[in-house]
């Protein structure tokens, strides 16, 4: 017998009672097959790093599975017939991690929160050599009649 791990990826429109109904669909798939499913992992709805058949976000699972190769391909096969099913991988493994899986370990970042472009940033020093130099070209022309149309100031 062979460990496996399995990573698939299911639509965002799934509801979490739809999307464990497909897991457990899965691993009675394996179960026929003479397999044993050790551990299984939610990850949560997460987004997607490009567009995966449209979709932005998807449910994260993980199986570490336990048998051999014709229940795999069995179960990659009926993941390349499922439509709720965007991507999926197995990779043979010398052993199973007890730890949670790096989708887990892995903070997500907050939401909101977004940091100043870093090429305008006001400390880097170009940036304020090139403001001293514009400031006092200003001064030099005058900056008051900046934008106005030409006009002779003696006039006005």
């Amino acid at each position: 017998m062979s460990l496996y791990e399995n990573i698939f990826i299911i639509r965002q429109d799934l509801a979490p009672s739809q999307v464990e109904a497909l897991k457990e669909k899965f691993i009675t798939i394996l179960t026929k097959n003479g397999a044993e499913v050790g551990h299984s992992e939610y990850s949560g709805l997460r987004q997607l790093t490009y567009p995966i058949k449209k979709s932005h976000k998807g449910h994260y699972l993980l199986l570490n599975i336990t048998g051999d190769g014709a229940a795999i391909k069995e179960l990659e096969r009926h993941m390349r017939l499922s439509e709720d099913v965007i991507r999926f991988l197995t990779v043979q493994v010398e052993e199973h991690s007890t730890q949670p899986s790096a989708l887990m370990q892995q903070p997500r970042p907050p939401r909101g929160n977004f940091s100043p472009r870093k090429d305008f940033d006001s400390d880097r020093p170009d940036y304020k050599d090139r403001r001293s130099k514009w400031k006092s070209s200003e001064d030099k022309e005058g900056s008051s009649d900046r934008g106005q149309p030409t006009q002779n100031r003696e006039e006005g």
